[in-house]
Formats: C-alpha cells, structure tokens, sequence
C-alpha cells in the first residue's frame, strides 16, 4: 500500500461523521494488543490552546532527553503532521504500513456494525506506532470534548490538562460554559493531577473545580497573572515565571498564559518523578513554533496567520491585533465554516480592520465568500468576496505597504490552504 492509497483509505471514513463513544474504540484497540496500556500520556482537553500547549509541554520534555510523541487535531500543513515523536512526523511508509495492518481489523467491524470513524482510527494508528518506538511519553489532545473522545480510552495520565474553554462545537457539547466545561473535564481520571488555565469563565472554573474534588485530583491553577512581561512584539515574548526567565516564540497575551500551563504541567511531571531541568524547558519554549497560531508568515511585508474561528479565539487575535498592529493599516483575509459562531468571532474582529477580503476554506462545511461579505458589512465599511483564495492573497497583497500588515484568520482548513500559497510565494519572489 502506498503512502497515498493509505491517506485515501483514512479519509474513506469520513463519511461516518463524529459518533462520540469509547466503546467501538476501546474494542479496536482491544482487538489490536491495547497499545495504549504500554504507554503514559499527559492528556489535555480545551476548546482554545491546546495545540500551543501540548507543543511546549512536548518539545520540553524532547529537550529533557525523553522520547516524547505528540498527538495533535487538525494537521495545518499535512496530515503526517497529527503524529509526531521528538517534532518528526510519522514516515510515510510508517503509517502505511499500520494503515495496512489495521484497516481489515475496522472492516471486520463495520461488518459487525460497529462503526469506526475516521478520528478513532488516526488515534488507533497513533497509539500503536508510540508503543512501537516506545516513547516514553505521550503528549496527547482530544479531537472534540472529552468524555466521549476517543483519546479518552486511556487510563490515568501522569498529568491532565484543562486549555480555554469557549462556546464551540454547541450543538454537541453544550450551549454554556458550564456544560462545555463538564464535557472537558470528562478526561479526569481517578487520582490525578489537573492543571486548568487560570482565566476561564466563572462557571467553566466552578465546574473544572468540582470534578477535580470528584475524582480527587491535584488541582494546579495556572495563574499567568504572575508572570512578569519583560518584552513582547511581533517576534514573541520575554517573561519571569516563577523565577524562571523563558522566551516564546508564540505570538500574543494568551500564549503567555498557554506557556504558562504547559509550564505548570511540566512542573507536575517534576513532582511525577520526571526529570525536566530548567534548561531543557528554556530550550523546548524557545524552539516551539505552532503553524497558524498567530504567526509571523513575513515582516516585509507583514503577514500574521491565525485559526481563529470562535468567540474565545477571536478575542485573543483581537487583543493581539490592538497591541501589535497600532498604528498599521490593518487589511483582513478571512473564511470561515458556516457552523461556527461566525457573528460572535467577526463582530469583535472585523471593526479594526480598514478592509477585508472574504474567501472560502476547502471544506464542504464553508461559508461561502459572499454570504461571509454580508455578515462582516455591518463591522466594517470596506469588504470584497473573493472566488477564490489565489485572487484573495493576490488583492490583498496589492494594498500592502511598509505601513500596513495582512492578517489572514479564520477556519484552520483556510490557514492550511493560505499559508501554502503565502509561503510559495514569498520564496518565489525572493
């Protein structure tokens, strides 16, 4: 089976939707040797800052001589990207082969009919090749709640952790914080650790408290009010934690506080019995990039990528725009789903933008360029729909001068498609 025959075969399954269950899962990997059982994971859970932190916590833990896997959702650049052991993607032949091995396994059930889904069989292959290079630990994010998550199979990790928790996927988690929140917190275990960012919603942080007290956990607030900023622009911050001087290439305040819980999580990995020195942590946040998360594409010109696609990720690139773009004529590329909180993520975005271009991610669930125009209209006076993403980029550069910066956000499917245009031609004109 090629590498290609294998990703066709993974996305065959897409067709069965999200079924929210462990029972299919926690068969198929019984079915498979239970891989999951030679393995410890950190496990964290969270609408907003779950990639960012998993990267810092993994790349830490790589710089602290641990063989770590880091298991990620969505990819942005390419699907290998889900897999990754010490910031190596899975190789191609690699997950061919395990594709090959484990698809006829989904097949025997679905003539059973049960059901694999497509997320359920990422993280069955994902699992068994960290128990075949044998990492020594994990790094893992749920794909969509908790409870109910594939991801969720495990026993109980050396460390939870508990991201933002914001006002998405409604229509299968929720339609508050309080019952989003309980559906994250899902993923804590009898007798762990939790560590929770600190600036939740009220009642998201009532909720993440109690079921902490309920499955007698160690809670560790992550209080990023205590870190002291000692320089932050465009290229990333500076900051004093704990006595510890780190620097994150991570653009923006709530990366601050995203470091600041992976810092927490690794500190509870020390008390675990791991060995992480200050040094490796210095070295882990300094290196760790995370593509589409407010990230410097170029400084001449200036183009910043984000997926900010609902309210709690539009506030952060809001407050990100203000501080870092002040002063600059501010020009907006965006496309976003149609079931995302699209009003909610737009009307504290698009007003500090001068103009905005609309487009269309390349998912079946897009809101289409035009449509998106009409509910950006009311926020800002300046808006053209696009057919395209090429014709986007290419107007959108047209306007920009040494006073001025593009801010491409949205959908991450739209990241992934951008960023691939905006690189290539970035290296083309150099």
């Amino acid at each position: 089976m090629t590498y290609n025959e294998a990703v066709q075969k993974i996305n065959s399954l897409l067709t069965f939707g999200i079924k929210p269950g462990l029972e299919r899962i926690s068969e198929l990997l019984e079915r498979t040797g239970s891989p999951e059982k030679k393995l410890r994971f950190v496990h964290a859970a969270g609408t907003n800052g779950k990639g960012s932190t998993c990267a810092l916590v993994s790349f830490a833990l790589s710089c602290a001589g641990y063989k770590t896997g880091l298991f990620i959702s969505p990819y942005v650049l390419e699907f290998r990207e889900r897999f990754m052991i010490n910031g190596e993607m899975i190789p191609e032949k690699t997950l061919s082969g395990l594709v090959e091995k484990l698809f006829p396994i989904t097949e025997d059930m679905r003539a059973e009919g049960k059901i694999i889904t497509e997320f359920e069989f990422v993280f069955a292959i994902a699992v068994h090749w960290y128990a075949m290079e044998k990492c020594d630990v994990v790094v893992l994010e749920t794909g969509l709640g908790g409870r109910f998550d594939a991801t969720n199979v495990i026993d109980t990790p050396l460390v939870n952790i508990i991201t933002s928790v914001s006002l998405d996927h409604t229509k299968i988690l929720g339609e508050t914080y309080a019952e989003i929140a309980a559906e994250k917190c899902g993923i804590l275990k009898p007798g762990g650790v939790c560590v929770a960012y600190a600036r939740q919603q009220p009642e998201a942080m009532e909720v993440i408290r109690h079921k902490a007290a309920e499955k007698n956990n160690r809670l560790v607030i992550a209080d990023a009010d205590k870190a002291e900023i000692i320089s932050s622009d465009i290229r990333g911050t500076e900051f004093i934690y704990n006595g510890m001087k780190l620097k994150i290439r991570l653009i923006g305040d709530h990366q601050v506080r995203n470091a600041v819980t992976a810092l927490e999580a690794l500190f509870a990995l020390r008390d675990r019995g791991l060995s992480i020195p200050d040094e490796a942590i210095n070295k882990g946040f300094a290196g760790t990039a995370f593509p589409a998360r407010l990230e410097l594409l170029s400084e001449k010109p200036l183009i910043l990528l984000d997926g900010a696609h609902n309210p709690d990720g539009a506030a952060a690139l809001s407050d990100a725009v203000k501080k870092y773009l002040d002063g600059k004529r501010r020009i907006g590329l965006v496309g976003m789903l149609a079931d995302k909180d699209v009003g909610s993520a737009l009307s504290c975005l698009a007003p500090l933008f001068d103009m905005i271009f609309t487009t269309e991610p390349s998912n079946p669930r897009k809101m289409s360029s035009s449509e998106l125009r009409e509910v950006i209209s009311p926020y800002c006076g300046n808006v053209t729909a696009c057919d395209s993403n090429m014709a986007a980029y290419k107007k959108a550069l047209a306007e920009l001068d040494d006073k001025s910066a593009l801010v491409i956000f949205g959908s991450l499917y739209l990241a992934s498609d951008m960023r691939k245009i905006v690189l290539d031609d970035l290296k083309n004109g150099d």
